[in-house]
């Protein structure tokens, strides 16, 4: 039920608000609008104020169909339009207006969004601190000379460095660059007698496709720095057979030395003979005492490899600390989150667009729908920040040069502005029919991804 709820929030609060944006501007620029729907199909509720901008008799609807919504303006295009509200016609109001009117809608998302992400960095969330756990071996970072443990203080691109304020915001800037193919450079805080060093990511070497789970094991910077501990242990699993109990602390597997929660689900994983399960040696504290446990995995499927797991939650919570900007700072970074997002967004497009990246990045309604209600039941902020996400998709999707979405109206505009002539009747037409072609293919793929993520 969460799902469907946070779901429903968000598609009405993101349609409501890019619509809105095409209404208002429609409104300033003296276009008369006939209609302000949310949804398509039915019209299951619909109101008239009687208090209206001059010259408006708006009819708003909230329909059955609740994927779009539109703003139904006057249009000699689409009627009869009489001689003396010609001048309120969106057809001849005067190039300028109508384009300002059609980005209206986009730029109202991305605005939302910047409102968003302000939102979050005024009230705060809680992120894992900074802290490495041990990279993955033969990842980018192992290679780099992380070890685990380190603290990452600033971290940056071609030598500009800025403070990292939580393991997600690491994370975020080890996307753009892994995305982009630039090299990281992070600060490292001195321990000890030891003082504070940079080393670089050299995130240009993996030419990432996907912004998966691979992805960040291919690097090696997978979760922030955890105790070795044993959590909830499932009954009848491998672990609860071997003796294993919560708040066992793992000191070694084997002969390895474990010094971290993530160490320990990577040993775990590799605990395996091919197809067979490893039995290994493990050393633990438990209250206070030295214990020699033998455990044997047992062999799981994850994706085209086997792993191994022990059925019990590993490792205890991260170190945690509280994001939270003053006001100006708030809003700065909201504004600069919501052009990195933006721009990540477009480049990953192009890079599909030209195979440099996977079509399985594209997510339809039902990774969504997912996605919101795991946002939801993490806490305000967490779903204040999935809005933020989907509110800038929304705004980049729209803009896209398809002859369906505002973008392409916008490129009908700007050929009117360089030529002169608008487009002809029947070039609109065979545009409008390939970018219907186009824009199903995109959705098909979409929902295929969406099916494969979710129940493959």
């Amino acid at each position: 039920m969460l799902t469907v709820v946070a779901f429903i929030v968000a598609l009405g609060l993101l349609i409501a608000v890019h619509e809105y944006g095409h209404y208002r501007v429609a409104v300033a620029c003296g276009v008369k609008v006939l209609r302000f729907s949310i949804g398509f199909g039915k019209t299951l509720y619909r109101w008239q104020p009687k208090r209206q901008h001059p010259g408006q008799d708006t009819e708003f609807v909230i329909a059955a169909f609740p994927l779009g919504g539109y703003v139904k303006m006057l249009d000699e295009r689409e009627g009869p339009v009489a001689p003396e509200e010609r001048h309120r016609a969106f057809n001849t109001q005067p190039l300028r207006s109508r384009a300002a009117i059609v980005a209206a809608g986009p730029i109202a998302n991305l605005l939302l969004a910047v409102v968003l992400y302000t939102a979050v960095n005024w009230i705060g969330v809680e992120e894992p601190v900074a802290k490495l756990a041990r990279p993955v071996a033969a990842s980018l970072a192992e290679q780099a000379g992380l070890l685990g443990g380190e603290h990452v203080t600033r971290a940056g691109f071609d030598g500009e460095l800025e403070p990292v304020q939580s393991f997600e915001d690491l994370r975020w800037r080890i996307t753009r660059g892994a995305l982009d193919g630039r090299d990281l450079m992070l600060e490292i805080a001195g321990e000890g007698a030891r003082p504070a060093r940079e080393i670089v990511l050299p995130l240009s070497r993996i030419e990432a496709k996907d912004a998966d789970a691979q992805m960040f094991r291919r690097i090696g910077v997978v979760a922030p720095l955890t105790r070795s501990e044993i959590g909830e242990v499932m009954a009848g699993g491998p672990a609860e057979r071997a003796g294993l109990r919560n708040g066992d602390v793992v000191r070694s597997v084997g002969s390895t030395a474990i010094v971290d929660g993530q160490q320990l689900r990577e040993a775990i994983r590799a605990s395996i003979d091919g197809s067979e399960p490893r039995t290994q040696t493990w050393q633990i504290e438990r209250s206070g005492q030295t214990l020699a446990i033998d455990v044997t995995p047992e062999v799981r499927d994850e994706g085209a490899i086997k792993v191994g797991r022990v059925g019990a939650y590993v490792g205890a919570p991260p170190e945690m600390v509280t994001v939270r900007l003053g006001v100006f700072d708030g809003v700065w970074r909201g504004v600069v989150r919501t052009w990195e997002v933006s721009a990540l967004t477009v480049r990953m497009m192009g890079k599909m667009l030209i195979g440099e990246a996977s079509l399985k990045n594209l997510s339809g309604p039902l990774t969504i729908a997912d996605y919101a209600g795991k946002s939801a039941s993490m806490g305000l902020t967490q779903y204040l920040v999935f809005l933020a996400l989907i509110s800038v998709s929304l705004g980049v999707l729209n803009l896209m040069p398809l002859p369906v979405l505002d973008g392409g109206h916008l490129m009908y505009y700007l050929w009117e502005g360089l030529t002169g002539k608008s487009v002809s009747d029947a070039w609109m037409e065979r545009l409008q029919r390939g970018g219907v072609a186009l824009l199903l293919v995109m959705m098909s793929i979409a929902l295929f991804n969406d099916v494969t993520r979710l129940f493959g």
